[in-house]
């Protein structure tokens, strides 16, 4: 049982910052309609800003200019590649992001090198220990921070302008831009906060458990791709719930290797897909995803 909480506990930790990167995933297939595969060399980029910066800045001002990095190339990418694509087609745009992200990754892999770079928190390989259950401080924090920004940005989505454009432009993109709504300011902002996002999710994946940040650290994107499918391309609320059920899939499956061996080896790394497929199985449009209707 004690094994269990411990688990249970560094999963929903976990899911809470997948759902960061599923949001990011969210926020701009709402705002384009466009699935930003692109979203792995984001984080890897605020990951790497970070992990670069923090001997000569400290960790705060190191963490903030990630962030900033991030926000600014996301907004480039949708500025200067998205925008400018004469690509009528939204798939053949999702196939523009993969060339993106190919670029990206494959620069930022040839700085890193096989180097592991630390990302100079402050809370170090401390744990807490809760009477007989030991949790990382890290995950800890994880959960915290993530949950800030997620309740954060659902206020922001529903009670700000700039959240009643979005909702605005996912729902009707051409009647929102008659009624003043400016798609390319809403454009570009999704793509610089889901940056933003991905570079604080890239902060708690690569701190203690985990060695560092190394040049395989943006396949963590892969894992939170499932948690937005699953949980709805269209739905905020379906990227944390499905940012919770990959993460807690993944800590139990990994922990429980030895009892599931017969399914084979790494199972904790193909768990979160195999959720993805069967929840799809059952519906193609997500757990909160809004299904599409054609009259007859």
């Amino acid at each position: 049982m004690i094994t269990f909480v411990e688990l249970l506990v560094n999963g929903v930790s976990l899911g809470a910052v997948y759902a960061l990167i599923a949001l990011g995933f969210v926020v701009i297939f709402k705002a384009t309609e466009v699935v930003n595969f692109a979203h792995a060399s984001l984080l890897l980029a605020g990951g790497y800003v970070v992990a670069r910066l923090h001997p000569h800045l400290g960790f705060w001002p190191a963490l903030l200019a990630g962030v900033a990095a991030a926000a600014v190339i996301g907004a480039l990418v949708e500025f200067l590649v998205i925008r400018r694509s004469k690509a009528g087609s939204h798939s053949v745009l999702a196939i523009v992001t993969i060339g993106v992200d190919i670029v990206l990754t494959t620069e930022l892999t040839r700085r890193i090198g096989t180097e592991v770079l630390a990302m100079g928190d402050p809370w170090g390989s401390r744990v807490l220990r809760l009477g007989p259950v030991t949790v990382a401080e890290t995950r800890v924090v994880a959960l915290a921070v993530a949950g800030v920004l997620i309740a954060a940005f659902l206020l922001a989505f529903k009670y700000t302008g700039w959240g009643v454009a979005m909702r605005a432009t996912a729902e009707d993109p051409e009647t929102a831009a008659l009624m003043g709504v400016r798609l390319g300011r809403v454009s570009v902002s999704a793509w610089a906060v889901a940056g933003a996002l991905a570079a604080v999710a890239a902060l708690f994946l690569c701190v203690f458990p985990t060695p560092g940040l190394d040049r395989g650290s943006s396949l963590a994107a892969l894992k939170a791709f499932p948690a937005a499918i699953l949980g709805g391309l269209d739905s905020t609320t379906g990227a944390l719930a499905g940012g919770l059920i990959v993460g807690v899939t993944e800590a139990l499956t990994t922990g429980y290797q030895n009892d599931l061996a017969f399914l084979g080896r790494g199972i904790g790394d193909v768990a979160p897909f195999l959720v993805m497929v069967v929840v799809l199985l059952l519906r193609p449009a997500g757990l909160f995803g809004t299904r599409e209707r054609a009259r007859v």
